[in-house]
């Protein structure tokens, strides 16, 4: 009895799996599509921003791997739930307490789930630990990324926001960790949880990286007055 409902649970998680990724792909979508509504596009700048905010990740991850054509490409059912995001965030203004409590809550899920699947890729394709955790960063952020480079600002994981590339890595790492101990499918579930649960909490917590300016290594008066002394001075 309990074996048969191992191999269902065997059998289901997949599924599962597939689901959460393209729950990611819509809320993505919806995503950019929100910041397409925000500078007035059109419905082109619409689609676009969904699909790159949605796809880019898996897309540039794909093509660094070169294992075939890009995911997004081959699977209709991918660029079609980015599309209909687009759709949804141009005919409904989304916003308030509800939406962001729920996109937080499932942008932490998915951020999990694609860092767990950029990094099993990785590392079936025979990488290393290091660059199989860059790829499944890669995955999980590089969508909003390359969308905040599209609308012309600097991205968000580049500082100044709560965590989020830092808790794709801590997801990466429960994922390699598991892949090489031969548990694929508990990796996925561990990344999903450790994702989750790092984002959601660095968010209600409001835990940020510190800057440069913030961090200041002890040295020594005679160092800094060496330093003062010996050192152009910046102009005016």
């Amino acid at each position: 009895m309990a074996a048969d409902v191992t191999e269902q649970l065997g059998d289901l998680l997949p599924d599962v799996f597939r689901a959460i990724d393209l729950t990611g792909v819509l809320l993505n979508g919806v995503l950019g599509g929100t910041i397409a509504r925000q500078r007035r596009f059109d419905l082109v700048g619409f689609a676009i921003l969904a699909i790159v905010s949605a796809l880019g990740g898996g897309m540039l991850r794909d093509t660094l791997l070169q294992a075939g054509p890009p995911v997004a490409l081959t699977d209709p059912y991918y660029l079609g739930t980015a599309l209909a995001g687009a759709v949804v965030a141009f005919f409904v203004p989304l916003g308030g307490r509800w939406w962001n409590r729920t996109f937080l809550l499932a942008d932490g899920v998915v951020l999990g789930c694609w860092a767990a699947t950029g990094t099993a890729k990785a590392l079936a394709a025979g990488l290393g630990a290091l660059p199989a955790v860059l790829l499944g960063v890669t995955t999980a952020v590089g969508g909003g990324m390359i969308r905040d480079v599209v609308v012309g600002q600097v991205p968000s994981i580049f500082g100044g926001n709560t965590l989020y590339a830092t808790s794709a890595v801590f997801a990466c790492l429960a994922m390699t960790a598991l892949y090489s101990w031969g548990y694929e499918t508990a990796g996925m579930v561990a990344a999903i949880v450790v994702g989750a649960g790092v984002s959601i909490l660095a968010h209600w917590r409001r835990w940020v990286l510190p800057d440069a300016e913030a961090v200041r290594l002890p040295v020594p008066s005679r160092l800094q007055r060496w330093w003062r002394r010996h050192l152009p001075r910046e102009p005016g």
